[in-house]
């Protein structure tokens, strides 16, 4: 169904460092780095310490778990040292330590619009009232409707349990939000990063490590109202609107995610009852990792070997625990089952990418990786997005993601509603200039909803991201209809197997088009975002197993 291929990387990398060790090394400067070390399987933690410290290494920060930790070293030969020793399995640097250049934040070419795109946009649809009972936006989620999440669909059956709880791996959650508030769980979320002030930004906080109930870059709060956006009367709602949202965040306010936040935030949630986690990113820094790119150095090849090993672990020490695991697959408009080429690798620092060969032994993580379940973007009238990357071998389903060029019968059409409404800070809406003075916004893409004297915000924006919440919030729905009470916390649990399996069997199929070459020309697209269609209506590399649907799963 998916890629599940093991790590095997390496022995063959630590014999040619090995050897070319010394030559590597007089390219580097002896200042102060950051790297992340993998311990070998079974090795005493004493022992690996013990190896950190002859490399030259100093020990910041350790899960035990799943044997990764974060070092610190001015030795230029520390990736060397590593890999002599027979206690540690690899290393990768991270970002320098102490450096004051400043760097751009991570590019986002999808999800917020570019201004040329956002001046396109036609004037707004008719906001007719809503259905009797629905919340004042709900006229605004087609993505709900597509996926009968709404008051005479699943929300009649099961609006979700609090029992259950959802992780959202992100840039945080801003639980300030007057729909996320009621259903934010403050005691149990985490904050695993610290900001760098090089790529976020001045420090909001002199520790510089947010607490755990803001968002200083609005997309993991968008993710968590799609998820579970309270039923309360005002705004929108989610697709589980009552379940437990925790913040487990792993993202820098530039949208960057490194691996020790990511591995750290996986193994939290299985020590701490999370029944499904949210992860709309990709490792950085690296798109695609590989051990065998012909122009990647040794260097390059065993940083990206130690984040597969350490980024399998945690997703088996995950999904192990009872988490369901689901991810975006991308929004590179690419073929995932045949990648050539890779040309944002390595992302960070900005400016040090370079043209790479790929192949499909290359991961892109942590979508690709073992047990996850992968999701593919649509639009309103249920085609491709054109940016959505597809696949047989990865993707599982498809979602609601949104695409501004779609609209049924008419793709040339650019509405700021074919994109995804969610949930959005209105701290952020006043930095980023989205609001007039006296609170009202002043552009199509962000919405503001008052009831009895509170206001809440709300934004567009559309991706692979804004897909993979719908479906960890059908997700939430299985667990909340068919889980079990689970340990000593009193929350539901079901085995992730048998959550995949009610999300997957009861998705709506979508059979190939005739013909089955999708073309995105009529919306101004080239030819390099074609997409043909290959596979049956039951499973195929553009819908995957289906389009998830929160109604179909509460049959038996």
């Amino acid at each position: 169904m998916r890629k599940l291929r093991a790590a095997t990387w390496v022995g063959l990398a630590v014999l040619a460092l090995v050897v070319a060790g010394t030559a590597s090394a007089k390219t580097w400067k002896a200042q102060p780095n950051e790297y992340v070390v993998v311990y070998q399987d079974g090795v005493p933690l004493a022992q690996a310490r013990l190896a950190i410290r002859q490399a030259g290494g100093l020990l910041v920060h350790e899960n035990a778990k799943i044997g990764v930790s974060t070092v610190y070293s001015a030795n230029p030969l520390f990736l060397a040292e590593v890999m002599r020793s027979p206690a540690l399995a690899g290393a990768a640097r991270s970002r320098p330590v102490g450096k004051a250049t400043s760097v751009k934040p991570r590019p986002d070419l999808v999800e917020r619009l570019t201004d040329a795109e956002r001046a396109s946009v036609k004037a707004s649809a008719s906001r007719d009232a809503p259905a009797v009972g629905a919340e004042p936006l709900s006229r605004l989620q087609w993505d709900m409707a597509m996926i009968h999440a709404t008051v005479d669909g699943s929300y009649a059956i099961q609006q979700g349990d609090p029992r259950v709880r959802i992780g959202i791996i992100d840039t945080g959650i801003e639980a300030s939000n007057p729909d996320l508030a009621p259903n934010f769980n403050a005691a149990v979320s985490r904050n695993f990063t610290t900001d760098i002030p090089a790529v976020d930004g001045p420090c909001e906080v002199p520790s510089c490590q947010d607490p755990a109930n803001v968002d200083d870059n609005g997309h993991g709060t968008h993710v968590a109202g799609t998820v579970g956006a309270a039923l309360n009367g005002l705004g929108i709602a989610g697709v589980a609107p009552r379940v437990t949202l925790l913040n487990l965040r792993a993202g820098q306010d530039s949208g960057y995610f490194f691996l020790q936040p990511t591995v750290d935030a996986l193994t939290y949630a299985g020590d701490n009852s999370v029944d499904v986690v949210n992860m709309s990113y990709y490792i950085d820094p690296w798109l695609f990792n590989c051990v065998n790119s012909p122009e990647d150095s040794l260097q390059a090849r065993m940083e990206q070997g130690t984040i597969i090993l350490a980024t399998t672990r945690a997703l088996r020490y995950a999904y192990n625990h009872g988490v369901t695991l689901v991810a975006a697959l991308g929004n590179g408009h690419s073929d995932k089952d045949n990648p050539t080429i890779d040309t944002s690798s390595p992302d960070y620092p900005p400016g040090s990418e370079y043209l790479r060969h790929v192949n499909n032994t290359c991961l892109d993580l942590p979508t690709e990786g073992e047990n996850v379940i992968s999701v593919i973007s649509v639009g309103p009238s249920t085609m491709k997005a054109d940016y959505s990357d597809y696949s047989i071998d990865g993707a599982v389903v498809a979602a609601p993601g949104g695409y501004f060029r779609d609209y049924p019968g008419t793709p040339l059409s650019r509405r700021a509603e074919n994109l995804i409404l969610s949930t959005y800070s209105e701290r952020l809406a006043r930095l980023n200039g989205d609001l007039n003075p006296d609170g009202t916004p002043n552009t199509p893409f962000v919405l503001r909803d008052c009831q009895s004297g509170t206001c809440a915000y709300y934004q567009y924006l559309q991706g692979t991201s804004m897909a993979s919440p719908h479906a960890v919030g059908v997700a939430a729905v299985i667990v909340s209809q068919w889980g079990s009470l689970q340990g000593a916390d009193g929350g539901l649990g079901l085995r992730p197997f048998w959550t995949e399996w009610g999300l997957t069997t009861r998705a709506v199929d979508h059979p190939c088009p005739v013909p089955p070459l999708i073309d995105y020309g009529p919306a101004g697209r080239p030819d390099s975002y074609d997409a043909l269609c290959q596979g049956s209506a039951e499973k195929n590399n553009i819908w995957g197993d289906g389009i998830v649907d929160a109604m179909r799963v509460l049959r038996r």
